[in-house]
């Protein structure tokens, strides 16, 4: 059973004391322990002495990018970080997510989407740390996906998938709640030469589509996250 959330550490890495003062109100409410960071260096101190179990992190900081600081901590740490900047180019959320980023919010934004977003962080974050990822059956929604089977059913119902298929929905399952890129999507299904091939992709999401939702024109399962790539829904 995955454990409540209630006193997660998250670590706030916001110069803005009017944004810092609403994101410590907000997530102090919900029973998170919140600490803060004002800088890429104090941000760093913090991820060492006090590792959270989350990082909210603002992408224009005094002493550096945050898009730094993100390729720096994934060199070393698995710890969730939920971009937060006002910074809402297309480029600058696929940058900041290829970079190791789990989520983007743009500002403004609103405290149950922010919620929400720390939730499915955390459960994937859980996950990861229980080895569900690798070996244990996948439940996310009408999914069940069970690795070890190759075994795929859609509310009870079993469906069949071509190997690329089923590899981009396991990879999408095994990462449920996340934005990945097209890059990211394409690098682990076909393979690092094939990362610019973006039609490919959408052909071969269409057609999974067709086979895992009840309406493919309006998918509830596997959402597109558009100009970025796709996150599969977690909530």
């Amino acid at each position: 059973m995955m454990k409540s959330t209630a006193g997660s550490r998250i670590l706030v890495v916001e110069d803005e004391p009017q944004m810092r003062r609403f994101l410590r109100t907000a997530l102090s409410a919900r029973e998170f322990e919140v600490i803060e960071a004002v800088n890429a260096r104090e941000a760093r101190l913090a991820v060492t002495s006090h590792p959270p179990e989350m990082v909210l992190l603002d992408l224009g900081l005094p002493d550096g990018d945050g898009i730094d600081f993100t390729r720096e901590v994934r060199g070393w740490s698995l710890v969730p970080i939920i971009v937060i900047s006002a910074r809402g180019r297309e480029d600058d959320k696929v940058e900041a997510l290829d970079a190791g980023a789990d989520d983007y919010l743009t500002k403004p934004f609103g405290v149950n989407e922010l919620l929400a977003r720390i939730r499915v962080g955390l459960r994937h974050a859980a996950r990861l740390a229980s080895g569900n990822q690798r070996e244990g059956i996948l439940k996310v929604g009408p999914l069940y996906l069970d690795p070890e089977r190759r075994e795929v059913r859609i509310e009870g119902q079993p469906i069949t998938l071509t190997p690329i298929e089923y590899r981009l929905l396991l990879l999408m399952a095994r990462n449920a709640g996340r934005v990945l890129t097209h890059q990211q999507i394409l690098k682990e299904v076909w393979g690092p030469h094939y990362t610019h091939q973006t039609h490919t992709l959408r052909v071969f999401m269409a057609q999974l589509r067709r086979k895992v939702e009840f309406d493919p024109a309006q998918p509830r399962l596997l959402m597109t996250e558009m100009g970025v790539g796709y996150r599969m829904h977690d909530e």
